[in-house]
């Protein structure tokens, strides 16, 4: 009698996370149908990088396909954590500002024209400071006006996370998705102890850190959408989703008053854990929505 072997599901998954930019985008795409925008081969690099003896990517890190997902019209923009922790600069932000505009304008223009942003950043990059500032600015009124006809849906997969002046761009898309192992905050760990010291935050401790900023703490508040297995099918599928769905009623930036409400509510004499935070978070939340029923 022969027995069946059964392989676990984890190992024959295609890991997102261990996935390039460029791949990450184009697993995400229905196959044939895109081509890349402003790729290695245009040769448009940061010209900071070098003055600092800094190397240059030859696509400044920031990856840009056209075509469709499951039929939908897109542009997907993945930016590559291994290159400069996947920051922003002068090239890098044109590029994602150019493509968010292109999409405005199809969808002005009858064919409508959703986004997809993969983030894997720290934010703004040092090097090209109010450069990567402005280029931050622009792209958040770039999603603004996409966003009044299509859905901007960001997927946050890798251990970079999404963080800085990056993270507010997160903050205003449709949906956001994220992984487990993904952490999402506007500073990091690192940051918090330098300025307020390690009885604020100890950077070494990679449970907090997780617990803070993960994915399942980030999902469990409310501030992203959907927790997903570092899965290339199940992100791909999970992105259709959102894409089918279309537009939220409601943007989750346009809920102020709910986060404003969240915050006074917090008792800050006394050390607040994760855990609890994400209760009473969730309590807040179901509260405004009977209310609002």
């Amino acid at each position: 009698m022969s027995v069946a072997t059964v392989i676990p599901a984890f190992v024959t998954r295609e890991s997102f996370i261990e996935l390039e930019a460029r791949d990450r985008a184009q697993a995400l795409m229905d196959p044939g149908s895109w081509r890349e925008l402003v790729g290695p081969f245009d040769r448009i690099e940061s010209p900071w990088l070098p003055m600092q003896s800094i190397a240059p990517q030859s696509d400044d890190g920031c990856v840009v396909l056209k075509g469709t997902i499951a039929g939908q019209a897109t542009v997907v923009i993945a930016l590559e954590g291994g290159f400069q922790a996947g920051s922003i600069g002068e090239v890098s932000g044109a590029k994602m500002t150019a493509a968010l505009d292109l999409a405005t304008h199809d969808s002005e223009n009858g064919r409508k024209t959703a986004a997809v942003l993969l983030l894997e950043t720290g934010g703004v990059r040092l090097q090209e400071a109010n450069l990567g500032l402005a280029a931050i600015a622009e792209v958040m009124a770039s999603i603004f006006a996409l966003r009044q006809h299509a859905p901007v849906v960001t997927v946050i997969a890798g251990t970079v996370g999404c963080f800085g002046g990056m993270s507010l761009v997160a903050g205003i898309s449709s949906y956001i998705l994220m992984t487990r192992e993904a952490r999402l905050g506007l500073n990091g760990a690192e940051v918090i102890e330098q300025e307020s010291g390690i009885e604020e935050f100890d950077s070494s401790d990679r449970a907090l850190i997780w617990a803070v900023f993960g994915g399942e703490q980030r999902v469990g508040m409310g501030v992203a959408d959907e927790l997903l297995q570092d899965d290339a099918k199940e992100i791909a599928a999970a992105v259709q989703r959102c894409l089918k769905v279309g537009l939220p009623v409601v943007h989750r930036s346009q809920q102020i008053d709910l986060y404003r409400d969240g915050i006074a509510a917090l008792d800050t004499s006394q050390q607040i854990e994760p855990l609890t935070l994400r209760k009473n978070w969730n309590n807040k939340q179901a509260k405004t929505k009977e209310g609002s029923a």
